[in-house]
This record gives structure tokens, C-alpha cells and sequence, in this order.
């Protein structure tokens, strides 16, 4: 990860002060929706096209859900600009015997998006408006046209223009298509684009056309579908647009019948004598329907193909769509995979990303790609074979879940946060996960160390006290613990402390109430000791200091009502309940103020100079009553706490009149808390010590809690 000059930035954290500035080269489909995904990730992204777009032509395009999601993601509805659904495939044999009838009507109904055809141009006239157009979520993207890229420098983001402009980009996307230029740069060589063997004429027909002529209008009667006609080494796809009044024709044949080469532009010329020639044994009144076609309309191309590239990207260059991962057009799916990468690339790189962490991100989106990418695009290669006997080498249908079944918004940022999560390892995780890290008092959910700790306010009231060591020892968890002192008396300390102004509660505060047994001695399984007070039971009145200290400290919380009346500055009040049943009451009365004490009190609880607070942690194992899964001493040590924050005291009251009151109740009044207050309701109160009530600010975090061996 960048760094400041001083220590590693924190990876959850983006907040570099201003966008990355981000050149496009190519401004196709896959360029357009990389520019729309930056945009909207808050960048400054200019798109540089070496054509003019001045009369944009093209075939159709599968929205299948995967695609259709992402657009319906940046809040374009396809069916607003042309798309129709995909509900029917039609498969004939060449003489146009059905092969296969499918009804996709209920199949389409599990997946969360639309399975839709669409119009190229349409689509990408709406792309470029959402990517361009003044409206929209970040700066909009500037386009420009007649902009030949000729060379760029992976390292510096540097890019040359045909007319000699040069270009300096925190990030380069190379989404220029299968003849893309930019490929090179990644790999210091161009790649080899070999035939796959096929060409394919293409070409559009109104469909009000065909339906005037008897015999080509049942070729067209049902709409919403795709129909596809097979020969063993040739077929031809038609499919619908524009609301069903445009249907799109890809006739894939052998290449050596057309002389389509790989040097050919996409929109070569053929011509209708050609394609009769060549599919001069198919159904007559597919034939007809192929004379219908104005001669200017119709092109041709060779079906390229290329071998996978080792990686996508290098240093500040990423490239994107076919540039990355050519496909063949079999089953529709290069712009909706050019669409995929480009919610990727938005991903991993948001608002506020450092330039210096580019090159990582680009190679962590080639990671979150690269293996979907060309699986699909593998499959789009077995879905173009030839048929044998006249069956298809590979049912495509089975690879319609993995397909159809992802949602790369999705996807990309589920990877995208664990990849964060994984790059700081001191996050605090707590139940339940599924969500992400845990915010609490000593760190935020971006594992922000929590701030403003000398701002927190407290008050800590305490009454200290003589009472039984022979009883207390019962409260131990184990032999371990044990008091330092051979008496059997020794003092313990109840203490309600009120915290407020907790910037991690977002200002507010809560209160806890704990026994403090003092003097108590830990032995360690190699012989040595430290003594401390031990903390048998914090009981707490708001649930996330509990979970928190809980799970991240091992302290002994529970939850109970506690309410506090300071209604009269010489009182002081504490009641404990569950559910309205009280179980404590805690009194101070004829409080009077000690200014000497204000400057000479430590805030530690009964005035006690040990090494800190014992607790003991204990985490039941599921499904094996009686076990733990965790089980283990800790200590708070008071020198370290006060190397986060020393408390500073303001005031000090002091009470000659205390008293500690508890009921204990029964299983039925107190059914959770019955055990507790029994327990407390016993320990022997033989004087009390001291009382008072201490206020001031600046409250620890607890970060010092440790285990003790």
C-alpha cells in the first residue's frame, strides 16, 4: 500500500484528496461502461476514440441478466431504448425442420434481471450519454473523437496520440477491441490473432419487410426470439431488436468461403451472391429472406481468436474487454463480460484511492476477472464447434447458471472488502461476520484507532468496604486465583461509573455497575504472581460496550437496567434491575465536596495501587454442554491504561452515609439474573471503608487487556 513517508496508509481507508485522472483508449461498449463505472467512483476520465462515431453501425447485442443488471445498476432501463425480452429459441435443421422448441418464459423467471436483446447502436448511444452527459453520479466524462492512441508508457501512465499530444494518467485502460494497440504495451510485443476458422456475414432487416412476403413471414411470426438455423459446418442466428422491428442476421460459415481475413475491417462489404452461395442448401425461404437485404448493409468478418494473454495489466495499464479477452460471437457475451470488467475496475478503485496504489488494484480487478472472463470466453469457443451428426459438441444451456447466475456488482464487492480486510490484520471481528469488522470503543469498522478519549467524561462512585475473604474465594473460576493475604477478611469495592460524550456511541454514553474484590493474587503456570482486583461481574445497560468487552476483552458483562438519580447534589442514587424488578440499591448520602482529594485522586477503583484489573475469559463450545472453546485469565494493567489517557479528576465528594442493599429474588422474578444477585445478595458487608464519587474526564479504551500467560 502507499505510504505517507511515515508508516503504511491503512488500506481501508480512501481519502486521498483528489480523483485519479483516468484515460480510456477506446470508446466501444467496454470503453463507454468503464468510463460510466469511474465516473461514478468520483474519477476524471477521458475516453479518446479513433474514430468520429460519424455513422455508428452495428449489429445486435445479448443483454442476458448478468449484463442487463449492471445497466439496471447505473439506473438504465434497456426496454426505454429498444430491448425486447428473450423469451423463445427456435433451432431448425438447414431445410427449417425444428429441431428444438424452447419456451425461456419460466426458465427466465429465476434470474433477478431480464434476459433481453438490444440494438449495438442503441445501446451504445445510451452508454455514451450516461458516461458524457452532464447528469449523473461524479464529473462527467470527456470524449475524444478522431484520437488515435499510438503508444503508451505502462509506468508513467503516459499516452501518445497519433497528431502528437501526450497524455499524463494516474490509470490507463486499454479497452480498444480485439485489434487493440494498447495490448502491446502490457506485454512489450503484439499479441497473435489467429482465425477461429469462421467468418460471418451480418446484417439488418426491418421486420415489417419480411412479414409482407407469405413466404419468409413465418420465419418471423413469433416474437421475442431467437432462431437459429445448423449445418454441420455453418449456421445462421437471427434475432430481434428495437422492439421486434429490427432483426439481427449473423451468418457463421468457413472462413476459406468468403475470403474474409484477418486484415479485413469490421464493416468489410460482401455481398448477397456470396451468401446465397454459400448457404445455397439451406431452406428456400431463408434464401429469399437473405435477398431482401439492401447489398450496401450487408458485411463481413473473420472470427478471430487469440491465445490468453498471462495477465491483463502492467504497472498504471489495464486493459479491458476483447483488448483483454477476445470473443467469437457465438453466445453474445463479449459486451456483457467488457461490461463486467468495468464494474470491476470501479470497484477496486474508489473515491479517494492514492495513485500510488493503482498498479495493486489493477491486478487485483484482473484477479477478480480473469479466470470468469476466459471460462466464458471458452465457452463461447465449444458453443461455436461444429455440430457432429448432426447434434451440438456441448449443450450451452448447462453453462447458463454460471453465466446468467452472476452479478458482478456484487461479486467485485465482496472480493474487493475481503481483499481490503485481509491487508489489516488487527481488525476487530465479532459476531456476527457476515457484515464486516466490529466498530467499538478502541477501534472504528475501518480499523481507525477511536479517538477523543481525553474528552470522554466519567463518574465513578465507589463504596470500598471490610467483608469475608472465605466467601469471596467461592467467586473465583479457578485455583488460580486466590488472595495475596492469608486473612479472612479483605476489602471489596461496589462501583457504578456513568460514561458520556464516547465519540464510538456517536457522543452518548451508558452506565456499568462491578463487584472489585481487592488483593486478589493470580498465579501463573510457571510460578509467578501479580496481584490485582478482580472484576467477577460488569453489569452494563447498553449492549454494545457489552458484546464489545465481551468478545474483544474477555471481561464478565451483563446486561441490567441501571438508573441514576443525582437529583439532589448531596445524594447519590443507584438502582439495578431486569424487566422492572430491582435487585440493588446503592446509596450515598450527605456527600460533601473534597477539594484536597481533587488533585491527589488516582480514578482507580477503591483507591487500589495494584497491578490491575483481573477478569477471566470463558467461551462455551457449541453443542458440547460443559465445554469451552476459549478459556483463559486476562488483566487490565493500570500503568499501561494510563499510557492511552491518565484520567484528569475534576471533583471529589466523599459520604460518610452508605449503604448497599440487595434481593435476590427468585428464578421467576429475576430468571436470567437470579444466580448473580444471589450471589451478590451474600458477600458479607462487616464496614464500610470509604464512599465517594468521583467525576472527571478522560476515560481509556481498555486496548491495554491482555491475556496473562
Amino acid at each position: 500500500m502507499a505510504t505517507n513517508g511515515v508508516q503504511a496508509s491503512n488500506p481501508l481507508v480512501h481519502d486521498h484528496p483528489t480523483p485519479l485522472n483516468i484515460a480510456i483508449v477506446g470508446a466501444g461498449i467496454g470503453g463507454l461502461s468503464a468510463a460510466i463505472a469511474l465516473r461514478r467512483s468520483g474519477h476524471h476520465v477521458e475516453l479518446y476514440e479513433q474514430s468520429r462515431f460519424s455513422s455508428e453501425t452495428g449489429a445486435a447485442v445479448h443483454l442476458a441478466p448478468n449484463a442487463n443488471g449492471i445497466l439496471r445498476h447505473w439506473g438504465l432501463v434497456a426496454s426505454t431504448f429498444g430491448a425486447n425480452s428473450m423469451d423463445k429459441i427456435m433451432e431448425y435443421n438447414p431445410a427449417g425442420g425444428v429441431i428444438r422448441d424452447i419456451d425461456l418464459t419460466g426458465a427466465n423467471e429465476m434470474w433477478q434481471h431480464p434476459w433481453e436483446l438490444v440494438h449495438r447502436v442503441a445501446l451504445h448511444d445510451r452508454l455514451k450519454e450516461t458516461a458524457t452527459g452532464k447528469d449523473g453520479p461524479g464529473p462527467a466524462a470527456t470524449l475524444h473523437t478522431a484520437s488515435k492512441v499510438v503508444n503508451v508508457v505502462a509506468e508513467s501512465g503516459k499516452l501518445s496520440l497519433e497528431d502528437g499530444t501526450t497524455i499524463s494518467a494516474d490509470v490507463v485502460i486499454g479497452a480498444d477491441g480485439v485489434y487493440s494497440k494498447t495490448r502491446k504495451f502490457v506485454h512489450g510485443q503484439e499479441s497473435n490473432l489467429f482465425s477461429s476458422g469462421k467468418a460471418a456475414f451480418r446484417f439488418l432487416l426491418q421486420r415489417k419487410d419480411v412479414l409482407e412476403d407469405p413466404v419468409t413471414a413465418p420465419l418471423v411470426e413469433h416474437l421475442n426470439t431467437l432462431s437459429l438455423w445448423f449445418g454441420a459446418d455453418r449456421r445462421v442466428v437471427m434475432y430481434p431488436c428495437n422492439h421486434n422491428a429490427t432483426l439481427n442476421f449473423v451468418f457463421i460459415h468457413p472462413d476459406t468461403e468468403s475470403h474474409a481475413t484477418q486484415s479485413d475491417a469490421w464493416n468489410k462489404q460482401g455481398s448477397i451472391e456470396q451468401v446465397l452461395k454459400v448457404y445455397e442448401d439451406f431452406d428456400p425461404a431463408l434464401k429469399k429472406l437473405i435477398s431482401k437485404v439492401d447489398p450496401a448493409e450487408l458485411k463481413v468478418w473473420q472470427l478471430l481468436d487469440m491465445e490468453k494473454l498471462p495477465s491483463w495489466t502492467k504497472d498504471k495499464l489495464a486493459l479491458l474487454g476483447d483488448a483483454a479477452h477476445p470473443f467469437t460471437p457465438h453466445q453474445g457475451q463479449g459486451a456483457g463480460q467488457a461490461m463486467e470488467d468495468a464494474v470491476a475496475l470501479g470497484t477496486v478503485l474508489p473515491k479517494g484511492t492514492d495513485p500510488a496504489d493503482v498498479p495493486e488494484r489493477l491486478k487485483l480487478y484482473e484477479k477478480i476477472r480473469y479466470d470468469r472472463a476466459h471460462m466464458i470466453q471458452e465457452y463461447s469457443r465449444q458453443a461455436g464447434k461444429d455440430w457432429v451428426d448432426g447434434k451440438p459438441q456441448i449443450d450451452m444451456m448447462s453453462y447458463t447458471a454460471y453465466n446468467f447466475g452472476h452479478f458482478e456488482v456484487d461479486n467485485s464487492a465482496n472480493v474487493f472488502k475481503r481483499w481490503l480486510w485481509s491487508k489489516k490484520p488487527d481488525l476487530y471481528w465479532r459476531m456476527p461476520l457476515s457484515f464486516g469488522p466490529y466498530p467499538g470503543p478502541r477501534q472504528d469498522a475501518l480499523g481507525r484507532m477511536q479517538t477523543g478519549h481525553s474528552q470522554r467524561v466519567f463518574k465513578t462512585t465507589s463504596v470500598k468496604f471490610i467483608t469475608s475473604r472465605t466467601y469471596l474465594e467461592t467467586l473465583f473460576p479457578t485455583s488460580s486465583f486466590r488472595f495475596k493475604s492469608l486473612a479472612t477478611i479483605c476489602t471489596a469495592s461496589f462501583s457504578v461509573t456513568t460514561l458520556d460524550n464516547m465519540s464510538w456511541l456517536g457522543g452518548d454514553g451508558y452506565s456499568h455497575l462491578g463487584l472489585y474484590i481487592h488483593g486478589v493474587e493470580y498465579q501463573k503456570k510457571d510460578g509467578s504472581s501479580i496481584v490485582g482486583t478482580y472484576l467477577p461481574v460488569l453489569f452494563e445497560n447498553l449492549a454494545d460496550p457489552i458484546i464489545s468487552g465481551r468478545d474483544e476483552l474477555g471481561m464478565n458483562k451483563i446486561h441490567c437496567d441501571l438508573a441514576i438519580d443525582r437529583s439532589k447534589p448531596s445524594s447519590y442514587r443507584a438502582t439495578a434491575s431486569w424487566r422492572g424488578v430491582k435487585f440493588l440499591d446503592l446509596a450515598l448520602d450527605d456527600l460533601e465536596a473534597d477539594a484536597d482529594d481533587a488533585s491527589t485522586e488516582h480514578g482507580t477503583i477503591g483507591g487500589e495501587s495494584d497491578y490491575g484489573i483481573l477478569t477471566y475469559k470463558y467461551i462455551p463450545a457449541t453443542g458440547e454442554p460443559g465445554k469451552a472453546d476459549v478459556e483463559y485469565a486476562c488483566v487490565v494493567p493500570h500503568a499501561e491504561e494510563a499510557r492511552t489517557v491518565s484520567p484528569t479528576v475534576q471533583s471529589v465528594a466523599r459520604s460518610s452515609k452508605a449503604s448497599i442493599k440487595f434481593d435476590a429474588g427468585d428464578w421467576d422474578s429475576l430468571p436470567t439474573l437470579h444466580h448473580i444477585a444471589a450471589g451478590l445478595a451474600g458477600v458479607p458487608i462487616y464496614g464500610v471503608v470509604s464512599a465517594k464519587v468521583v467525576e472527571g474526564l478522560g476515560v481509556p479504551d481498555v486496548a491495554s487487556c491482555r491475556r496473562i500467560e
